[in-house]
């Protein structure tokens, strides 16, 4: 049955409505071809629909009907928080990209997810920006799904559950732990477990790759939240190197090199203690030994004072 959008304003409306909502860019004069009508038919229009998205179902500040004198037509621009920019989009798909930490399944499905926030007008320009390094994507040796062992983790991090799981450490030895989860984080290219021993034999966090976990079980025993208020995922991540974990450190050293900034983004928690002649006096708090691995890794660069 061919509709009379002349005849039937309801319908018109409910058209108008769901081509922006697809993200098409509508101006007057196309709109009032399209249906057989004035531009002052259109104007009405869109008026009404102005008024029904701002009393029916959204506030102005949620989603709005605008002109854009860029684009010379009339857009939905949506507010909401669950919303994605193009920009922020494309973000996201190159921060992904950048880490290669999933495998290449999971990793289309999230952006595939991703795209489908942008606009269809737009969607084929960001997919366009990052199809080649999605079509070159190399992921990490182990191959291995995260996404749902990272969620399981996650609901025993939020019931305070002690858990066991088994663990191939880098030399390929298996061992079973028993541990207290209090966080998960993700640097150089991996995802890991943060967690304190369940016989309390260390008074600092341990340092787990989730990719080396198996066979994570719960053990139905709480452990109590002091160790969840004594561990401060941002505290923690500003003196961990490389996810080396062990006893707090203190450390003092010259450095010469290209870069001070490069220091300061590295180490967080570094603070200048002195200058003279483009030699700094840094100082810096740490846990673990990876802060050694990267003082080595500054050749001359760097002199350990303390």
């Amino acid at each position: 049955m061919e509709v009379d959008y002349n005849g039937n304003k309801g319908f018109r409306l409910i058209s108008i409505y769901e081509r922006l909502n697809k993200g098409e860019i509508l101006s007057k004069a196309r709109l009032a071809k399209d249906y057989n009508v004035t531009e002052k038919t259109v104007q009405r229009d869109i008026d009404d629909l102005r008024a029904y998205i701002a009393e029916a179902h959204y506030t102005e500040r949620d989603t709005a009907i605008e002109y854009s004198k860029i684009k010379k037509g009339y857009q939905l621009v949506r507010f909401e928080r669950e919303w994605l920019t193009n920009e922020e989009v494309v973000a996201m798909c190159k921060i992904l990209l950048e880490s290669r930490a999933l495998k290449k399944v999971e990793l289309v499905q999230l952006i595939t997810k991703l795209l489908s926030q942008v606009a269809p007008n737009d969607r084929i320009l960001v997919d366009g920006i990052i199809k080649s390094e999605l079509h070159n994507y190399v992921p990490l040796k182990h191959n291995k799904a995260l996404l749902s062992p990272i969620w399981e983790l996650s609901q025993y991090i939020s019931k305070n559950e002690i858990i066991t799981f088994s663990y191939t450490r880098k030399d390929g030895i298996d061992k079973q732990h028993t541990v207290k989860p209090v966080a998960i984080m993700f640097s150089e290219y991996y995802f890991y477990l943060i967690a304190f021993m369940a016989d309390d034999s260390k008074k600092f966090p341990t340092v787990f790759r989730i990719d080396r976990i198996e066979n994570i079980k719960g053990t139905e025993t709480k452990f109590v939240v002091p160790y969840r208020e004594k561990f401060n995922d941002g505290e923690f991540r500003k003196r961990v190197q490389f996810m080396f974990s062990g006893e707090l450190r203190r450390v003092i050293f010259e450095y010469n090199g290209p870069s001070i900034e490069s220091v300061l983004d590295r180490l967080p928690t570094a603070e200048i203690l002195s200058e003279q002649n483009g030699t700094y006096t840094v100082k810096v708090e740490v846990y673990g030994d990876g802060i050694d691995m990267w003082l080595r890794s500054q050749g001359d660069g760097v002199k350990v004072l303390t």
